[in-house]
């Protein structure tokens, strides 16, 4: 090795810091174990320089240019390599990032989560960003070189995997609990409330390990498009089966439904078999009219069943329909006053009710049959006293 070699490797081994090509890096390992007494360590604004040994943080130090001397930093001492004379300190360093690490993304499934509003599991996705920082060095250093995972993508992988654990908890839990329809999570219309949970969740998680997730950004729920367009139609389906009113309206609706497809599908089907074109259009249309009139029956049928019974045609005070020409019993030219019953050959009078040849007095106490209204025998239509047509049918009287 020449002199110049030697010097050159002797500068580099005096000069301990963060390479530019790891400045973007949350944690930087220094490569080398052995750093010679008196070597320079420089740590940039953002961030600090942690030793450590045999499992343990031996000691930190801030931002600056530090000498490495027992003197001037005490905890070297249980650092120095006594079989070098006292020349050499053996130590890990570390260089921590101490700011905020914006626009982390992160992405993956949540799993089948239930819609409350339709009763159907839909596969749900979320994926986003967030910004972290370190706020314990020690604590990190501790928590992460023990599981081995101190370079840089180990590092932000595994806080995407906390955060993502996170989410798909708090999300279902929160759907479920809440009873948010799907629809309206993957519209954002609760981004703020998951955000805000997946913050105060995550901290249990991340913050033995020094680090806080200071904020979500660019937070997205999804799910696939036929997914999105089948709980569409569910929710339109549930309104119909609302304004039919209830359980029994949704069996009519379902019913009709039914048979709209039925038909439907028959005159699609009917397509692929012999017969010609004309023969099967025809088939279509028939089966389509099917479908159109079983669903129209249905809908005949519940609007009956909510419709009350209609009264009972006969009520006292109110005239009777009176039998029609030519039926047995029928009474030309006879009145059939309100409160009276015509009993066949004559009238119940309404002075001494009782059951009298039709006139204009009663047989019995004289009262003036001739004065209570008319009726046609014929159509029931309410007469002028001495008419012999009925204005309304024009039956004759004898």
């Amino acid at each position: 090795m020449g002199i110049g070699d030697f010097l050159k490797r002797g500068v580099s081994e005096m000069m301990v810091a963060r390479p530019d090509s790891a400045k973007e890096y949350a944690i930087y390992k220094h490569p080398d174990q052995t750093i010679p007494t008196v070597a320079q360590l420089t740590v940039d604004s953002d961030e600090v320089a942690v030793f450590f040994k045999d499992g343990k943080v031996v000691g930190t130090l801030p931002p600056g240019r530090h000498t490495l001397k027992t003197q001037n930093i005490p905890f070297l001492s249980n650092l120095v390599d006594s079989f070098t004379g006292g020349n050499v300190f053996i130590a890990e360093v570390f260089f921590v990032s101490m700011r905020q690490f914006a626009g982390v993304k992160f992405g993956g499934r949540i799993g089948s989560v239930e819609d409350p509003k339709s009763g159907v599991p839909v596969e749900t996705s979320v994926y986003g960003d967030f910004a972290l920082q370190i706020k314990s060095p020690e604590e990190l250093i501790l928590g992460l070189v023990g599981m081995r995972q101190a370079d840089n993508e180990s590092f932000f992988s595994w806080f995407k995997q906390q955060v993502l654990k996170v989410i798909r908890d708090q999300i279902a839990e929160l759907i479920v609990k809440q009873k948010w329809p799907l629809l309206d999570v993957v519209s954002g219309a609760y981004t703020e409330e998951i955000c805000d949970t997946v913050l105060q969740g995550v901290v249990k998680y991340v913050g033995p390990y020094g680090v806080a997730i200071a904020q979500m950004g660019n937070f997205v729920i999804s799910i696939k498009e036929d997914d999105e367009a089948n709980l569409k139609k569910l929710y339109t389906d549930a309104a119909y089966v609302r304004m039919a009113g209830g359980m029994q309206g949704f069996q009519q609706f379902a019913a009709g439904k039914a048979m709209l497809g039925a038909g439907e599908g028959m005159s699609k089907g009917g397509g692929e078999g012999g017969g010609g074109g004309g023969g099967n259009s025809m088939l279509g249309g028939a089966a389509l009219g099917v479908g159109f009139g079983m669903a129209q029956m249905f809908g005949q049928q519940s609007t009956a069943m909510n419709q009350p019974q209609n009264a009972p045609a006969a009520q006292a005070g109110y005239p009777q329909s009176a039998p029609a020409q030519g039926a047995p019993g029928a009474l030309q030219g006879a009145s059939t006053p309100a409160g009276q019953a015509s009993t066949g050959a004559g009238v119940t009078c309404g002075g001494c009710n009782k059951v009298v040849a039709p006139g204009k007095f009663c047989a019995e106490c004289g009262a003036a049959l001739a004065l209570k209204p008319k009726f046609c025998a014929n159509c029931g239509f309410k007469l002028e006293s001495g008419a012999k047509f009925c204005p309304e049918c024009g039956a004759k009287f004898e």
